[in-house]
């Protein structure tokens, strides 16, 4: 048998991936067998095992497949040379996280898995902390950027980088569930912004008296 190039084989990988998702989506990740992911795949499950150890490895791996891109994104406006506010920073890069939500459709299927077709038991129960590991790396270069602000004088006098930073990471994790939970054709997406703004604004040093 001719050995499949690494090609074909990163190919066949990526089809597993996607077809994970489109499964995971449709039945709820519990419902889902590598059975039918193996099917929508159009390989066998042998195939899928070779490159998956099993269930929870092939979830993580479809993670991946969106989380990379979106914080590489996302960082670059985060961590930006050109962006002499670091309020600006955080500004323009939670915004970018929701717009890129709002244009790729693969990246809103991902979190609507992860946040209400995936049940954390079985055998998921034991990767619960491995779930939550982007949000507390979230949280913690969020804080690292409000002490950017205060350290540049651009921050609300007063308020602590550690609190400000568990207040954005709810208000983003809360902005999150609401667009996904809302019905197809309301206008909170296109609010979405100003409200970030809005957000931003809270904590930012405002000028004295003239």
């Amino acid at each position: 048998m001719v050995r499949k190039t690494k090609e074909e084989a990163g190919k066949t990988r990526k089809d597993i991936i996607d077809a994970a998702r489109r499964v995971f989506h449709e039945c709820g990740v519990s419902r889902s067998s590598l059975d039918k992911i193996a099917k929508e795949a159009g390989v066998t499950r042998g195939a899928v095992y070779w490159h998956f150890e099993d269930k929870a490895a092939l979830f993580f791996a479809m993670r991946e497949d969106v989380f990379a891109p979106l914080i590489e994104r996302t960082d670059a406006l985060l961590f930006s040379a050109e962006l002499s506010d670091p309020l600006d920073a955080i500004e323009a890069s939670v915004k970018e996280f929701f717009r890129v939500l709002e244009d790729c459709s693969v990246v809103r299927e991902v979190f609507e898995i992860m946040i209400s077709r995936c049940e954390y038991v079985d055998e998921f129960s034991s990767v619960q902390n491995e779930i939550g590991r982007p949000a507390q790396t979230f949280l913690a270069k969020i804080e690292r950027v409000y002490q950017q602000a205060v350290a540049k004088g651009t921050m609300r006098d007063g308020l602590d980088p550690l609190v400000a930073a568990r207040d954005t990471w709810a208000f983003t994790s809360g902005m999150l569930h609401l667009l996904l939970s809302c019905q197809k054709g309301t206008d909170l997406p296109q609010h979405v912004p100003a409200m970030i703004s809005a957000h931003i604004a809270l904590r930012r040093k405002t000028a004295g008296p003239a």
